[in-house]
């Protein structure tokens, strides 16, 4: 593991998760990892080449590739965004096999993490998921997660999908999170759960600046940093 420090963040979708690990990355000048798109990536790859969700062969190709070709300062494709995408990863991802090529990644990235925009140097890495601070870097000396009440969540993820042109309906949205939730959650390979040292942030009733501020008061305890 990289000598520099690490913000572990994982939650349950739209919780708020990535918000808050893209504002503190940019508060402490961190580098910021959004473990998500790697999996999209796998799902948009089988869905472009028409294979079927259970088909780990393909898959593991697909996270092979990602894994020799990823840009840490890529721009990610639109298509990521989409339902389909979501519903292929929710599967693809827990394959054993292809968790264990993501795993590399998101270690390589924490092992040397890539400069900021502008050249400066990262002093540290905030990666979010659903087992960074269980699987991945366990040994964060920061670790976060994140939750909400499933009807918020949906909420949130339904007006989000509603300005990117979903037409479907939000009780459409609720079951395939409630079904989301039990994947992730029941996997054999980075089941998603808090780690045992991990502070709870329920987003339910608050702001991403209210999140934000009370994940730096704990960063600030935990590593003596302050914002820039």
């Amino acid at each position: 593991m990289s000598p520099l420090p690490v913000i572990a963040i994982d939650g349950n979708a739209a919780c708020g998760k990535g918000a808050l690990a893209r504002n503190l990355a940019k508060q402490l000048g961190f580098a910021h990892m959004d473990s998500g798109v790697l999996y999209r990536l796998v799902a948009l790859r089988m869905l472009e080449n028409g294979y079927a969700d259970t088909d780990e062969k393909s898959a593991v190709k697909f996270a092979r590739m990602i894994r020799r070709t990823f840009d840490p300062h890529g721009v990610a494709p639109a298509a990521l965004k989409t339902d389909a995408v979501s519903h292929m990863a929710s599967r693809t991802s827990a394959l054993p096999m292809v968790r264990a090529e993501v795993f590399e990644v998101q270690r390589e990235f924490v092992a040397g993490p890539p400069d900021l925009p502008g050249g400066l140097p990262a002093k540290g890495t905030v990666m979010d998921g659903r087992d960074i601070g269980t699987v991945v870097c366990p040994e964060a000396p920061v670790k976060f997660f994140v939750t909400a009440d499933i009807e918020t969540r949906a909420f949130r993820r339904f007006r989000e999908m509603r300005l990117n042109g979903f037409m479907g309906t939000y009780e459409a949205v609720l079951a395939e999170m409630r079904e989301r939730d039990a994947l992730d959650a029941a996997r054999v390979a980075g089941p998603m759960k808090a780690a045992h040292d991990a502070v709870i942030l329920d987003t339910t009733t608050l702001s991403a600046p209210d999140v934000l501020n009370a994940a730096l008061s704990h960063v600030n305890l935990k590593l003596g940093l302050a914002a820039e």
